[in-house]
């Protein structure tokens, strides 16, 4: 009995669940549309499908609401085919679809607890069921709603013995609901079922009797089956012909509503009350069981084969897009990293271009301050000398050739000096060799040059800074003995060590003295620093002056 109220209920459940579903179904959803007309068609089985495939178009166009009724029409189906493990999965995930605070969709939420709280009964999980069934209530918002799902819930206390509370409730309904002539004949129903079950002195008799003319001028045959199903069982064990009576009319009933639970029902009955037919009842019912039993489970089977494969066909579509996205990120990957190269080969092209500008402005500039500087150079240390001589020459009637030679020798010395300066210095191989060629130009007559261990091995990984001012450093020296020292011996040695170059020079002149080395030498100390080198001044003011360079090459 108690399990024909819930399946009394269901089937009402399914049918509101249309007329609402209808009002709303989307006019792109042609899927939806096609689910409805096969469920109206008594085909569960297309129905369930056409359902799944409407679901994943609406989440398609992330219509999630719709999605979410789509899974609770699947999860009525499959309670009704007796899948009851796949309804629950369906309900529990249709909750997610919905929003508690939006009172509109409160009539999907309290059908799918609804759903849920039959398909955990079932299970005989009561204490979620129950659970399932206050959710229910809670969103209900029409009375009737929430009677039925009282109905339910007292129908699991009746079920684990607790009639106290199971009476409370059906009490509860049979004051609220007798305008209802169909709900005050199932509530009249349970209440003296329960009482009887509780105590077995209790007659119901007259209470069952009332429903049963209430159902039959109602024509209610689903319920009908309820009240014949009651009184077979009461007359049982007292008056078995009226036991039998009810049974037949039980088999017919069921029998015109295609109500196979209930055919077995009658069926069960009838074996125990006719002992004569009961051979027959029972090849009846076993094929009939079978029947059943193999249809359910072929249902179960292919709502979740429609399921996995679903699933499948998902997982495949998104493999497949997964793999595309990852073909074009390697694609854009590999479109970004040509734009950063033709990036960077533009912008080494620009930076190219400009520096070489850069470089061709620079060195403009550079001749251009060496022509002034040299210009400079000839007209204050040449011209003006020329001209001073001139002008003894003219202005001395007798004028000493020994000293005129004297000037000449000086201004000739002076010219050298700026040639040298304007000479573009070679730091590379042959530095060796414009060194000593430097060096032999001082060498005459009265003066001997010796150079020890200038070779071009000497001056590899010496930094081109440092060959330059290292080439004047020396220039100035030798200019500086040809002036002051009366030397007609220098000698220059070049060596390395331990990663320093040393550089002695020697000559046997009459050495510095503190004016010479200040106006002379001056220049020569600040080049030395410069290349972080150091210069030590031996033997000042005697003979043989002795001079130490020394610097790092690296």
């Amino acid at each position: 009995m108690k399990y024909i109220c819930s399946l009394s209920f269901l089937i009402l459940l399914f049918y509101s669940c249309k007329d609402h579903s209808e009002k709303e179904k989307k006019e792109d959803n042609l899927f939806y549309d096609q689910a409805f007309e096969f469920r109206e068609k008594k085909m569960p089985d297309s129905a369930f499908l056409y359902f799944n495939k409407a679901k994943d178009l609406f989440l398609q166009q992330k219509d999630t609401l719709s999605a979410g009724k789509c899974l609770v029409n699947m999860g009525i189906i499959s309670a009704n085919k007796d899948d009851y493990f796949g309804a629950q999965e369906l309900s529990l995930s249709a909750i997610s679809y919905f929003d508690e605070k939006k009172e509109d969709q409160y009539f999907y939420i309290h059908s799918n607890y609804n759903n849920l709280g039959i398909s955990t009964s079932m299970l005989e999980n009561y204490t979620d069921a129950l659970k399932f069934y206050d959710a229910a209530i809670k969103f209900s918002k029409g009375s009737l709603d929430a009677r039925l799902y009282l109905n339910n819930k007292a129908t699991i206390y009746q079920k684990i013995g607790d009639y106290k509370a199971a009476l409370k409730i059906y009490n509860h309904i049979l004051k609220s609901g007798t305008k209802n002539k169909k709900e005050y004949a199932r509530a009249l129903t349970n209440i003296s079922s329960t009482k009887w079950q509780q105590d077995p002195g209790y007659n119901p008799l007259p209470d069952y009797l009332k429903a049963l003319h209430i159902r039959e001028e109602e024509k209610d045959l689903v319920d009908l089956n309820s009240s014949y199903s009651h009184l077979s069982d009461f007359y049982a064990k007292k008056v078995t012909d009226s036991s039998l009576l009810y049974a037949h009319k039980m088999y017919e009933v069921s029998t015109r509503v295609n109500s196979a639970d209930n055919r077995l029902g009658a069926l069960r009955r009838l074996i125990k009350l006719s002992p004569s037919k009961a051979r027959q009842y029972f090849v009846t019912y076993q094929k009939l069981n079978d029947s059943v039993q193999n249809a359910r489970s072929t249902a179960r089977n292919q709502f979740a084969l429609i399921r996995y494969e679903t699933e499948k066909h998902k997982a495949d579509f998104l493999k497949a897009q997964s793999e595309n996205i990852q073909k074009q990120n390697n694609i854009l990957r590999k479109n970004f990293a040509l734009g950063i190269l033709v990036l960077f080969l533009l912008g080494g092209y620009w930076w190219y271009r400009k520096r070489k500008k850069g470089l061709q402005q620079e060195k403009e500039i550079e001749v251009k301050n060496t022509e002034i500087k040299y210009v400079k150079k000839i007209h204050d240390r040449v011209a003006n000398k020329v001209y001073q001589l001139l002008s003894e020459v003219e202005n001395t009637p007798k004028f000493d050739r020994d000293i005129l030679l004297d000037k000449l020798e000086v201004l000739y010395n002076i010219s050298r000096d700026i040639s040298y300066d304007s000479k573009e210095l070679d730091t590379g191989k042959s530095y060796d060799q414009d060194l000593s060629k430097m060096l032999k130009s001082y060498s005459c007559e009265t003066i001997a040059v010796f150079i020890i261990g200038n070779e071009e091995e000497l001056w590899e990984d010496v930094s081109t800074e440092a060959k330059a001012e290292v080439f004047y450093i020396i220039q100035e020296l030798m200019t500086n003995m040809k002036k002051h020292s009366k030397a007609d011996t220098v000698v220059l040695k070049f060596s390395r060590n331990e990663g320093m170059m040393n550089i002695s020079y020697s000559d046997n002149g009459i050495g510095l003295n503190n004016t010479s080395k200040k106006n002379g030498l001056t220049n020569t100390e600040n080049r030395i620093k410069s290349i972080r080198g150091t210069i030590t001044f031996d033997n000042i003011q005697e003979k043989e002056l002795q001079i130490q360079l020394s610097f790092p090459f690296s």
